[in-house]
């Protein structure tokens, strides 16, 4: 009987240990961090964006943010760089609010050193520490793989577009423009 209780210690530390080293930091096998996500967090959100041009069009909804190989075809954040990837220009039309912030203002904590966990919902609406949201519907396409019931998000305020929220998802690295709904 000592020598089963014996052996299924050493087992469950080795398990252990090894469970320890392949997920420490968010880092990947080998120590290397990955280039988007993996559980990095930006140090600051987004730097304020240069007017457009007069004749330079809008982005579009579903513009090619795939900068380098690897990385994803959604707004995302390099982790390396910490450069946002994807953010629009400040006079972009489908950022105009009628009524920025109709609902008030989000006072729960931003960047760094506030990791909410979503605990529900979808796009339309979902929430986290009772506070609720919503998804810009033109970037509800960029969600699709979001763990609605789980996933790492930071919310940082967004410098260009009166009324919107970013959230930023610390799992896979990308992010989406939100209305705080209270």
């Amino acid at each position: 009987m000592r020598k089963l209780l014996v052996f299924a210690t050493c087992l469950l530390t080795f398990n252990l240990l090894a469970f320890a080293q392949e997920h420490r930091g968010g880092e990947q096998r080998g120590g290397a961090r990955p280039e988007v996500g993996g559980g990095h967090i930006p140090a600051h959100g987004p730097e304020r964006g240069a007017p457009m041009q007069e004749n330079r069009a809008a982005p579009q909804a579903h513009e090619n943010f795939r900068e380098a190989p690897g990385h994803p075809n959604a707004p995302h954040v390099d982790a390396r760089t910490d450069h946002w990837v994807g953010h629009a220009a400040p006079n972009d039309a489908r950022f105009h609010v009628d009524h920025p912030w109709e609902h008030g203002r989000f006072t729960g904590g931003f960047g760094p050193g506030h990791t909410w966990h979503l605990a529900g919902g979808g796009p339309s609406r979902f929430w986290f520490n009772g506070w609720y949201w919503s998804v810009a519907p033109w970037e509800v396409t960029y969600v699709g793989d979001w763990n609605w019931a789980g996933d790492p998000i930071v919310i940082y305020d967004d410098p260009d577009h009166p009324g919107w929220y970013l959230a930023y998802n610390a799992r896979l690295g990308v992010y989406v423009h939100v209305e705080y709904l209270g």
